[in-house]
Formats: structure tokens, C-alpha cells, sequence
């Protein structure tokens, strides 16, 4: 059983031992995806193809799909997170997860437009170096 302590500023945060902010950063993520399918079906999505004139491959047409664009906004949700958990000393936790789950949605998102190639091994880079932040930024 997990003993939290409610004190100060993290109150309003923290309500029996769950995290508010991991609680409203997922609905967010939900409701993104809501809204992006939405867009998707009723054919909203089409109107961002942007052409982009000089450039070749899969930049040359950009714009997304419903399920690169909701990882997309999932990854840059989650980022937001894990910035604020840096800020803020009351939401301080844990984020080498967080992190973790920031890279892949943004791996996912971004795969269609780049070669994985050279996705995969940037996320490890940016896994490890979350890791390595996470261990010295919390003494383990």
C-alpha cells in the first residue's frame, strides 16, 4: 500500500494517493484522439494537406493521418507533463516513464514522415539520457 502524505501545495494535486495530474494529462489524451477521429470522419483532416513546394519524399505533402496525429499530440501531452513535473516541486515524481512513453508516442506520430532508421536509435539515445537525468536528479 502506497502511504502518501497530503501536505502543503500537492493537495489539490494528489487526492487518496493518485496523481491529478496524470489523471487530467490522459484525459486530455483521450479527448485529443476524440477529436481527431472526429475530424478524420467528417473529412476535416483532408482540408491540412499543406503542399510543400522544393522539398522531396514524404515531406513534400505534409500533413497526417488520424493515428500519426493523435500519437503526435499524445507525445507532445505527455512532454508538457514531464516538463511540469520538473517545475513544479509539488508535482515532483518519478519520469524516466513518462519520458519513455513521450518518445515512443512521438516515434509513432513522426514515423510516417522520417525513416525509422534513424528514429529508433534517437529514442534510445533519448530514453537513456532520461534515465540518466532521473537517476542523478533523485540521488538513486
Amino acid at each position: 500500500m502506497v502511504n502518501v502524505q497530503n501536505t502543503g501545495n500537492d493537495r489539490a494535486w494528489r487526492r487518496r494517493g493518485r496523481d491529478m495530474l496524470g489523471t487530467v494529462v490522459w484525459a486530455l489524451i483521450f479527448i485529443w484522439a476524440g477529436v481527431v477521429l472526429l475530424a478524420d470522419n467528417l473529412g476535416q483532416l483532408a482540408r491540412l494537406q499543406l503542399p510543400v513546394p522544393y522539398v522531396v519524399g514524404p515531406w513534400r505533402q505534409l500533413g497526417l493521418e488520424a493515428w500519426p496525429l493523435i500519437f503526435l499530440g499524445a507525445g507532445v501531452l505527455v512532454c508538457v507533463e514531464v516538463v511540469l513535473r520538473l517545475l513544479v516541486p509539488a508535482l515532483r515524481r518519478p519520469i524516466a516513464g513518462r519520458v519513455l512513453i513521450a518518445v515512443v508516442f512521438l516515434g509513432l506520430g513522426l514515423g510516417s514522415l522520417t525513416n525509422w532508421m534513424l528514429i529508433w536509435p534517437l529514442l534510445l539515445i533519448v530514453v537513456g539520457v532520461a534515465m540518466l537525468l532521473d537517476g542523478l536528479l533523485h540521488g538513486r
